[in-house]
């Protein structure tokens, strides 16, 4: 069985671990390709020179919803943002959004730095991947501004409602360590519903490590432990869950 880890952090420079060996133990433990993902300018260029040094990584250059007032309003930093694009290890855009539940950033500002994302993302022909909390009730009308947009709605903890609105955009949801620890019925409840053909698995190492490893570091090679959760919770083969999202991984981002 393969995996793929759509979605950590591991080139952070303050990654607690070796981030080689940690690659190493994520493909011995069937992990074979991971995204690392930007949430900066300078964390978009370690996860582009991460993925370049590693043959089985690529990067997803992002500015997050909190950094929006760092952003909005200097066309330099955008403007040097965008070429990041040109990297080919750039394989999406993200994770880019609304968070409303810190608001370290306007409403305003938030709205128009996902907007520049997307519209970088269309000129690219690039999917997202999107950081949605606490907003999915703005998020909706500015995507649905846009025609043909691709990606994923990234840690997916909301409910079956919130679900059929992505599914119906054309969107794939990503899942990680939150299920097997989540006290909310709600969110186990659209968990089992994902379709296969829609559904990825993502750790966000070094954050949300599963039950039962909560209290250390989470590497990709937990995507494992997740996956083998979803299969009892859905009462599905690991294998196939293996073999769908990794074939969705596959599509979404082209590698």
């Amino acid at each position: 069985m393969q995996f793929i880890d759509t979605h950590c952090h591991i080139h952070l420079s303050d990654y607690k671990l070796d981030a080689d060996s940690v690659v190493k133990d994520a493909v011995k433990a069937g992990v074979s390709k991971l995204v690392c993902v930007g949430c900066t300018i300078e964390d978009s260029k370690l996860g582009i020179e991460f993925a370049e040094h590693h043959e089985n990584a690529w990067a997803s250059i992002g500015l997050h919803p909190h950094e929006a007032k760092n952003y909005i309003g200097n066309n330099e930093l955008l403007n040097e943002f965008s070429e990041l694009v040109k990297s080919p290890k750039v394989v999406a855009i993200g994770e880019c959004g609304l968070d409303y539940y810190y608001m370290h950033s306007s409403k305003e500002e938030q709205k128009q730095l996902l907007r520049f994302q997307m519209e970088l993302a269309v000129k690219a022909n690039l999917p997202l991947i999107f950081h949605i909390r606490d907003s999915f009730d703005d998020f909706w009308p500015i995507f649905d501004d846009f025609n043909g947009l691709r990606g994923v709605v990234h840690s997916f903890s909301a409910n079956r409602q919130v679900l059929t609105d992505a599914l119906s955009r054309g969107l794939y949801v990503g899942l990680n360590g939150i299920m097997t620890f989540t006290k909310d019925p709600g969110q186990l409840e659209a968990a089992k519903v994902v379709p296969l053909d829609r559904l990825l698995l993502e750790t966000d190492a070094p954050f949300l490590t599963p039950t039962p490893y909560r209290g250390t570091i989470c590497q990709p090679k937990h995507v494992v432990v997740t996956a083998e959760f979803l299969a009892d919770l859905r009462n599905e083969q690991i294998e196939d869950i293996a073999s769908s999202t990794t074939h969705n991984a596959q599509k979404l981002f082209n590698i």
